[in-house]
């Protein structure tokens, strides 16, 4: 990971987890202690964080200010859970099935899986899923919306991918999200989150995938609403409490372990 790719993933990891040791940061990263300290040097300079002795906190502007990462950052975290929720994912599925893929990082830890199916009818709007699906040499037949390309999530959007998605009917959408809401929902930072909103119109189950850090954050759009959502799949480390509220609502909830 890049220098730049690297900081913003800490900047996100700070948001969700607080203040954090420097050690443990070096640790998560899979980098040395020194590297982690020039990282927190650029970003101190830049006035994002506040650093102590041996841990480092986000200052409270970037607390309140969340923003997007960038696709190539979202991949690295949490992967090992984003990895084991996408292959209890797979087990949703048969030979045959229509889906539809949307852009988000946990939902491409997916593909490599599908090989082990035949005869799906997968569409998404997010390129990265597109090659790593045709790099999987099977004969799906794959399905890609038109609209205007946005850089930082390497995926298509606007008037014309949501008007594409409403003329198709799929089995079901695995999606993921920015934040989940236990009253709004599925929420993003995305503001042309309206291909996503598509999606959630266009199948008939709604499959979400969320690594249990989404819980709780509340991002500025909403994508889709509680009652739309059959399955949540998360990882082992969702609250009791987070857990039961989503089965009191009537939403199927699967722990990935």
């Amino acid at each position: 990971m890049k220098p730049k790719e690297r900081q913003l993933a800490i900047l996100n990891y700070l948001q969700t987890h607080g203040k954090t040791a420097v050690d443990q940061l070096a640790e998560f990263f899979s980098t040395t202690g020194t590297t982690i300290r020039k990282d927190l040097t650029a970003l101190e300079k830049a006035k994002k964080v506040l650093r102590t002795y041996g841990s480092v906190v986000l200052r409270e502007q970037e607390k309140a200010t969340e923003t997007e990462l960038p696709m190539t950052n979202k991949t690295y975290i949490n992967l090992e859970q984003k990895k084991k929720i996408a292959q209890a994912a797979v087990k949703f599925l048969k030979d045959g099935d229509s889906i539809i893929i949307d852009s988000g990082s946990t939902v491409l830890q997916m593909i490599p899986y599908l090989a082990e199916l035949n005869n799906l009818t997968i569409m998404t709007n997010s390129l990265h899923i597109m090659n790593s699906l045709v790099a999987l040499e099977k004969e799906h037949e794959l399905l890609m919306c038109g609209g205007t390309y946005r850089t930082k999530s390497a995926s298509l959007h606007g008037i014309l991918a949501e008007a594409t998605f409403e003329k198709f009917s799929f089995d079901k959408l695995f999606i993921g999200t920015d934040g989940f809401d236990l009253e709004l929902g599925l929420t993003t930072f995305n503001e042309v989150h309206g291909v996503s909103k598509a999606m959630t119109n266009a199948a008939r189950q709604i499959i979400v995938l969320a690594d249990s850090s989404k819980f709780g954050r509340r991002s500025p759009n909403i994508v889709c609403p509680l009652e739309k959502i059959d399955v949540v799949i998360t990882d082992n480390l969702l609250d009791e409490q987070t857990h039961q509220a989503l089965l009191n609502k009537g939403i199927a909830v699967v722990i990935a372990d």
